[in-house]
Parts: structure tokens; C-alpha cells; sequence
């Protein structure tokens, strides 16, 4: 039938309330945070807006409108379906809100957890406590004002704008925000943004002028030095001076008692002057490594630990000439590394905080690891002992220090005596610093963290790192902290992070103590849920660390086993590839030496132990020795020996048994696994006598007996 007129408003109406509330829902369920808000509020607005149209209807006692008694089923309808909806959204806007309150108790006790740091100086662990605080509450203004105020005492000032912009999003009308804001232009020398915050300030509340001034006052002050430096180094850059010699630019820098801009000025014309390996003669030849000790403004700026902006600019300069003029010189490199002043302050200014010192300070280094005489200088020359934990706090930063600074870690792993020094102060400084970035994995820059975590496996090779390391549960539970994020974020860099995990686990697991039994099965299972990821790397070295834990724990070999891990190895096995091959063959060794079903499940999946057999005649010794070993314990099965009847197992046993296998251990494994097939199935000894090997099973026996 036709709908009336008022049927169709009243239809249409409806559908347009159902798009409104279908569209209050996505908003609800929204990644984005302010397209939540937004429908959390208009969900509230609208469920008062009912509550206030209830108590409405409850009050009117006189009703003098004439009610439609024939009211539509489309109205009906509406209202039924109306009130679903209201309903549903009520009862999700009570529990949005009641995890807010639970959010909210989390986000302030990890906002004081940071808090706490901060006092303590660890800006980095504040950082991070401010960082899961925002996790959980994404609008708490106080944790991006507090996060603002730890990246401004790291030297963030970029990151530290960018909270204050989030704290304004919370509250237009922070004062914190804007004061930080402030200082952190101030300090990339962005006066005019800087002086726009202080300004804001004093528009929110003109009270606060008294308070704010003297930061006015500074920004006016600094803005005016840098003009002063700019006429100074144009001056200083022009004409005559521009032309100068090195030789000359030397006897000029050679004044006492002058204006540190001036000193800042004649170093970087002096370092556009040193072209090529002539200039970098003279610059020495004319005692130009003395520019510190001989003067005392450019030695204390260079040496102060806390500096200003005009030390920090004289110090970047220095940076830039000492790599113009050792580059690619070998004697130059040995005069400044030498050098009392430059040996003393090089690490120091790795962990200046100082991004522009530090990133001159990395590349510098990088020129002496460009040759192995160089790196042999710094490793003669420097106490390392420190440069490990200091290089790996670069792991902390997003831009390209992180990378360099792993770049040189590498080259020094190469080594012995770094190695050696790195001993000093590796349980007490590298290794908490390392669990925690394992342990922060998701928080910080995930290619460098790769890098590192690549970087800790190589420096297993020296036997006392590694057995420190193996040794620290910490280190061990952040490593399966970070295989169990990688379900969650899968990234192709988290990935590289784990892949360097697995194979740092390996590493630590040449290693046996007690914590790794204790965490075999823990570690075991993990590797179970990553043999069905999709990368080959991956999933080789899972199986690689399953063949190294699993001999640590009887229990981790009944949980893989019960976990379906010798039909995984089969199908591994059967795929090819030598290194999979390896370490999955290994592993089925381990879980059928001592285990029944392992050895039932062999001889279920391989069907005439057409894997095993094939693995016999690899050209790798140690797959073939395992897969001996394997047949030998999965003999003992009945009906297994049977299935081989008709198969070439007795000479290829026979080969490796009598001698062409180099290895001791193959040939007896070989051996043990021919006595057991002739015990289990006394027709093989045929085929035996035949080959001339009765000599060979008499000594494989004492094998069977012993073992």
C-alpha cells in the first residue's frame, strides 16, 4: 500500500535519525582521537537530551494535543529502533567512560613515575614513562608538557615543540606549553616564534609579565648576538681575509684575549681554506694543532662541559677543521689524537647532549675507521671502556646519529682490544641500557636498534660478554618482550629487530647456566609461534634457537613435541635449504633421543624415512651425522627397521660408518644406527654380509652396548 504523506516524513525522518546514530557509532569506534571525542560527546548530548524529554513527558499532567490513535508502524518502528540504539549507545558511553577513569589512574601514576626520573636527571626513562602515560590518555595535557620539558634538557627542541603543540590542542590556553615552546625556539635560534610564545603568554594573563621578562629580555639579547656574530663573520670573511693562507689565517688566529665570535670566524675560514693535502701539510707544519692550548678562549670553550650557544658554534667549527685537515691523513689523525685536550674531551663530547657537537664528533671518528691504521689509533689511543654504552645510547635518537654511531661500533668490534675493554663496564653500564631499549623496542629508532642488537650478538664472540649476557634474566625476558610485540606491530623494521634477536639468542645459548633452563620452555614456545611467519629468515633462525634451547630442558622437548614440532621439521626439512636443514635436523635429534613420541611421529611422517634418508647422503657432515643419530633413535619403534627392508640404508650406513665421513662423531652415530637396524631387523645382516660389513657392525655393537 501507499504510504500517506505523513507516513513518508515520518518514514524519512527515521532514516535520517538511523544515518546519525550508524554514523555516532564509526565515530565511536574512529582510530582518529578527535573524531572520537567529538562522538562521545554528541553521544552524551544526546542521551541528556532523552533523559531531559523523559522527565518532561513525566511532568505533564495535561496533554491537549489530538493524538493519532492510527499511529503508523513506520513510527513504531522508529522509536523501537530508536531506543536500541540509544540504549547500546548509553551503555558504550558507560563503559568508554569507566575505562577513561582506569586510563586515567594508569596515565598519573606513570606521569609521577616520570616525574621521578626527571629529578633524578634520567630524562631518557622519563621520556619514556611519559610516553605510556600518553599511550593510555591521549589528551592529558601535563604529559605533554612534562615530555616537552625532558626532550628540552636532551637538546630535543624539535620534539619538545611538537608536545607543546599537542598540550595546546588539550588546553589553548597553557601557559607551561608556551613558555616551552619559547625556550625551545629560543634555542634553535627562531627568535621571532620564540618571542610570539612570550607575547601569548602575556595576552592569557597579563599578570604574569614581572614573571616572563627576563625571558623577553633574553631572546632580545640573543637575537642581538647573533647579528653581532653575523657582521662579525661577514667582516671576517671578506676581502683580504677571505683570500688568506692557511699560514696566515694561523698568525691571525694567534691573538690573544679576542672576542670569541672573532676565534669562531677565522676556524671556519681557516677550514675553507685546507683543500687538499698541501694545506693539511702547513696547517701542522705551522702548529696548528696548538689553537687550543695556545688560547684560552677557544681551549675553555672547547673543554667546558655545560656550553653556551657561542661555545657550542666555536666547538662545531673546531669539528669541521679537524675533519678538513685529517682526512685521509694519516699523520695528522696521529697528532690530534694525541693531543691531551682532544683525548680527554672526544667521549665527552659523544655525551654532550649537543646534537650539532655530537654529529660533528661522529663523523670525525668515522674518517680515523675509514682504514684499519685509524681505527688501530683510536683503539691504542683512547679508553674505550665507555664507548660502548655511550654509542649505544644513540639508539635513543630518530636522525642519522643513530646510524653513524652504529656504524662505528661496528668497525671497532673488529677489534680484540675493544672487546677486551668493553669487559670493564659491561654488566653494570651497556647491558641495563640495552635491556631497556630491547625492553622499549616500539619507542625508539627501530634501525638502529636492529643494528645494535646485531652488534651485542658479534661482541659474543669474546667468551666473558657472553657469558655476562646469558646470564642477565632481564636480557632474556626483554627478548621475548620484543618477540611477542611483533605479533602486534610487524613492521618490516621491527622485523630486522627481531631477526638480529633470534640470532643474538642463538649467540647467548652456546652458553648453559640456569636462568636459560629456567626460561626453556618460555623461549621454545616463542620460537614455536614464529615458525609460520611468512619471512624464510625468520623462521630459520626460530628453528636455529629451538635447536639450541631445547637440549637445555626435557620439559621445553615435551611442550614443542605435544605442539606438533616433528611434523614442522619434516615439512622444513622436505622444502630444502642447507642452514634449515641444519638446525631443523638438529632439533629432531634432540626430541627423539629421549622422547617416544617424537619417535613415533618420525616414523608417522616420514614414510620410509625418505627425509632422513636423504639427509644421509648430504654433503654437510653434521646433517648427516644428526640424521644417523635420528634414525638410530626412532629404530627402536616397531615396524621401523621393517620399512627399510628395501632400501639402500645398509650401505650408505656402511660408507659413513667405515670411513668416508671425517668427523668421529658421524662415523659412530653411523655405526650406532646400523647395529641398532640389525638388532631391530635381523634381515638387514643379509644385506650386510653381502657388503663385506660384518667387521664394521661388530665394532658399531660396542656403540649399541655402551650407549
Amino acid at each position: 500500500a501507499m504510504l500517506s504523506e505523513q507516513q513518508e516524513e515520518d518514514f524519512q525522518r527515521f532514516l535520517r535519525r538511523v544515518d546519525d546514530i550508524t554514523n555516532l557509532v564509526q565515530g565511536l569506534n574512529s582510530t582518529d582521537p578527535d573524531v572520537k571525542e567529538k562522538a562521545i560527546a554528541e553521544t552524551e548530548k544526546r542521551l541528556r537530551d532523552q533523559e531531559n524529554s523523559k522527565e518532561e513527558e513525566s511532568k505533564t499532567t495535561v496533554n491537549r494535543t489530538v493524538i493519532n490513535t492510527r499511529a503508523s508502524d513506520v513510527a513504531t518502528a522508529e522509536a523501537v529502533n530508536t531506543d536500541g540504539f540509544l540504549a547500546a549507545l548509553e551503555k558504550d558511553a558507560k563503559e568508554r567512560a569507566k575505562q577513561r577513569k582506569r586510563n586515567e589512574r594508569l596515565a598519573n601514576a606513570l606521569k609521577e613515575k616520570g616525574n621521578d626520573a626527571f629529578r633524578k636527571g634520567d630524562y631518557d626513562t622519563a621520556v619514556q614513562r611519559y610516553t605510556e602515560g600518553l599511550e593510555k590518555l591521549k589528551d592529558k595535557q601535563e604529559l605533554y608538557t612534562n615530555r616537552a620539558q625532558a626532550y628540552l634538557k636532551m637538546h630535543e627542541y624539535e620534539k619538545a615543540i611538537g608536545d607543546c603543540e599537542w598540550a595546546l590542542k588539550c588546553s589553548e590556553k597553557c601557559i607551561k606549553a608556551y613558555f616551552l615552546m619559547g625556550k625551545a625556539h629560543l634555542a634553535l635560534k627562531h627568535y621571532i616564534k620564540s618571542r610570539q610564545c612570550y607575547q601569548k603568554i602575556l595576552q592569557i594573563d597579563p599578570q604574569k609579565e614581572s614573571l616572563f621578562k627576563d625571558c623577553m629580555n633574553e631572546v632580545n639579547l640573543e637575537e642581538k648576538r647573533m647579528k653581532e656574530e653575523d657582521r662579525a663573520m661577514k667582516e671576517f670573511l671578506s676581502g683580504k681575509l677571505a683570500a688568506l693562507s692557511v699560514k696566515e689565517l694561523l698568525q691571525k688566529l694567534d691573538r690573544p684575549d679576542q672576542n670569541i665570535l672573532f676565534y669562531t670566524g677565522g676556524i671556519r675560514a681557516l677550514t675553507g681554506a685546507v683543500k687538499d693535502c698541501t694545506e693539511q701539510t702547513l696547517f701542522r707544519t705551522n702548529n696548528g694543532f696548538s689553537i687550543i692550548n695556545d688560547n684560552e678562549v677557544v681551549r675553555r670553550s672547547f673543554c667546558t662541559e655545560r656550553k653556551n650557544t657561542a661555545e657550542v658554534d666555536l666547538s662545531v667549527s673546531l669539528l669541521f677543521l679537524w675533519q678538513a685537515v685529517c682526512a685521509g691523513n694519516e699523520e695528522n689523525q696521529r697528532l690530534l689524537l694525541t693531543h691531551p685536550d682532544v683525548n680527554a674531551q672526544l667521549s665527552k663530547l659523544l655525551y654532550s647532549g649537543v646534537s650539532e657537537i655530537q654529529k660533528e664528533t661522529l663523523a670525525l671518528i668515522m674518517l680515523y675507521l675509514d682504514n684499519e691504521n685509524g681505527r688501530r689509533l683510536l683503539v691504542r689511543h683512547q679508553d674505550l671502556s665507555r664507548w660502548l654504552e655511550v654509542l649505544v645510547m644513540f639508539v635513543n635518537y630518530t636522525d642519522a646519529r643513530a646510524s653513524s654511531a652504529m656504524n662505528i661500533l661496528s668497525d671497532l668490534t673488529q677489534e680484540e682490544k675493544f672487546k677486551t675493554q668493553c669487559r670493564i663496564m659491561f654488566s653494570t653500564g651497556v647491558l641495563p641500557l640495552f635491556t631497556q631499549l630491547l625492553t622499549s623496542a616500539k619507542l625508539v629508532n627501530q634501525a638502529a636498534l636492529a643494528h645494535c642488537i646485531g652488534i651485542m650478538g658479534n661482541l659474543c664472540s669474546d667468551a666473558v660478554i657472553r657469558m655476562q649476557m646469558a646470564e642477565c634474566k632481564e636480557c632474556w625476558q626483554a627478548c621475548l618482550k620484543l618477540v611477542d610485540e611483533y605479533f602486534d606491530v610487524d613492521t618490516p623494521k621491527y622485523q630486522e629487530c627481531l631477526f638480529a634477536a633470534l640470532g643474538l639468542m642463538m649467540n647467548l645459548l652456546l652458553e648453559s647456566n640456569a636462568i636459560i633452563q629456567c626460561l626453556a620452555v618460555d623461549i621454545s614456545s616463542r620460537c614455536m609461534s614464529l615458525l609460520r611467519d611468512k619471512d624464510g629468515r625468520i623462521v630459520t633462525r626460530a628453528i636455529g634457537v629451538l635447536s639450541r634451547i631445547l637440549p637445555a630442558s626435557s620439559l621445553a622437548v615435551e611442550v614443542v613435541v605435544k605442539g606438533g614440532v616433528v611434523k614442522k621439521m619434516i615439512k622444513f626439512l622436505k622444502a630444502g635449504g642447507q642452514i634449515t636443514s641444519n638446525y631443523a635436523i638438529k632439533t629432531l635429534s634432540v626430541c627423539t633421543r629421549s622422547n617416544r613420541q617424537a619417535q613415533e611421529e618420525v616414523v608417522k611422517s616420514d614414510k620410509r624415512f625418505s627425509v632422513l634418508l636423504k639427509l644421509l647422503d648430504s654433503e654437510n657432515e653434521i646433517i648427516v651425522g644428526n640424521a644417523a643419530f635420528c634414525l638410530g633413535q626412532c629404530l627402536v619403534v616397531p615396524g621401523a627397521a621393517t620399512s627399510l627392508l628395501n632400501s639402500n640404508v645398509v650401505m650408505v650406513l656402511l660408507k659413513h660408518a667405515g670411513g668416508d665421513a671425517t668427523r668421529t662423531s658421524v662415523q659412530e652415530n653411523a655405526a650406532i644406527a646400523l647395529g641398532k637396524l640389525c638388532v631391530a631387523e635381523p634381515r638387514h645382516i643379509v644385506q650386510l654380509r653381502e657388503l663385506n660389513g660384518m667387521a664394521i657392525l661388530n665394532s658399531s655393537m660396542k656403540y649399541v652396548h655402551s650407549t
